[in-house]
């Protein structure tokens, strides 16, 4: 696939006591695509995906808070929720001053953005999600340990997280699970992750939005009338090999959409780095024309 690449710009805005990092690229009267990347990743995710899909959209990617390279200053004394996660990128939203978008939810940025759909479904103009959940079936065995956490939120639950997954091992492992070749992930993807991992009180940071994705599950009834009201032009597109969210919660969609194009590949979480040029593809070919 070719296309003419804009210039990706990497810029700050301040909103809700935050500086937001963003990466923006395309022109701003093409229809904007809002990129909301996941656990433990950033707006970084995006990067080859970006390229690809500038010549037709208007590309804003921001960072969330507690996540690449946005900051929160201490003195705002954020409560790292979801709902948090998402009245910061509302204001975020307006702030850029986005009145329509189509959105590409992954991981942490499905109920992140979604909150925001159904807050504005106005806005909507379309949504792809990879790897981007909203359904109890999609959630996979990977999530026992954390479902322990929910049940019983002890400093011993909490610390098994913690020696699970918030180190670089833990990073990798993330990324190359059911991948075949592991060689096409570039070892800075999981390499950044576990560094920005590593700044002082961001590993408790996480293991809170861990403990209140609970509260996530609470809001897929709201997420699925959402889709069902809307019938909004829908692509899932997922790693199939992931441990987290697994094949059931991308057909799902199906379930109170039927319009939704449901595609499953054979990789594991991180799609974008082993199938960036076929998700930019169908992404154009499926979305191009309405958002």
């Amino acid at each position: 696939m070719t296309s003419t690449t804009a210039p990706i710009r990497y810029t700050f805005a301040d909103v809700d006591g935050v500086r937001v990092f963003y990466r923006e690229a395309g022109e701003p009267a093409k229809p904007t695509l809002l990129l909301l990347h996941g656990f433990p990743s950033s707006s970084h995710q995006f990067r080859q995906l970006i390229p690809l899909l500038s010549a037709h959209f208007h590309i804003i990617a921001p960072d969330l808070p507690g996540f690449g390279f946005t900051e929160v200053p201490a003195e705002r004394k954020y409560a790292y929720t979801f709902d948090a996660l998402a009245e910061t990128l509302g204001h975020f939203v307006e702030t850029l001053g986005l009145k329509r978008y189509a959105m590409y939810v992954f991981d942490y940025g499905a109920p992140t953005g979604l909150r925001l759909a159904v807050k504005y479904p106005e806005r909507m103009t379309a949504l792809i999600s990879q790897n981007g959940n909203a359904y109890l079936e999609g959630l996979g065995d990977a999530w026992a340990p954390i479902k322990a956490y929910w049940a019983e939120p002890s400093s011993e639950n909490r610390q098994v997280i913690a020696d699970a997954v918030l180190h670089l091992e833990g990073t990798r492992w993330q990324y190359e699970h059911g991948v075949s070749t592991p060689e096409l992930i570039a070892p800075e993807s999981y390499t950044l992750d576990a560094l920005l991992l590593e700044r002082p009180g961001n590993k408790d940071i996480q293991l809170d939005l861990f403990l209140d994705y609970a509260n996530n599950l609470k809001r897929y009834p709201d997420f699925q009338r959402f889709f069902r009201e809307t019938q909004l032009p829908t692509l899932a597109i997922w790693g199939q090999n992931d441990p987290f969210f697994i094949p059931p919660g991308a057909e799902a969609f199906k379930r109170d959409n039927p319009n939704a194009v449901v595609e499953l590949l054979d990789t594991g979480h991180f799609a974008l780095e082993t199938h960036v040029d076929y998700i930019a593809k169908r992404i154009i070919e499926v979305i191009g024309h309405t958002a």
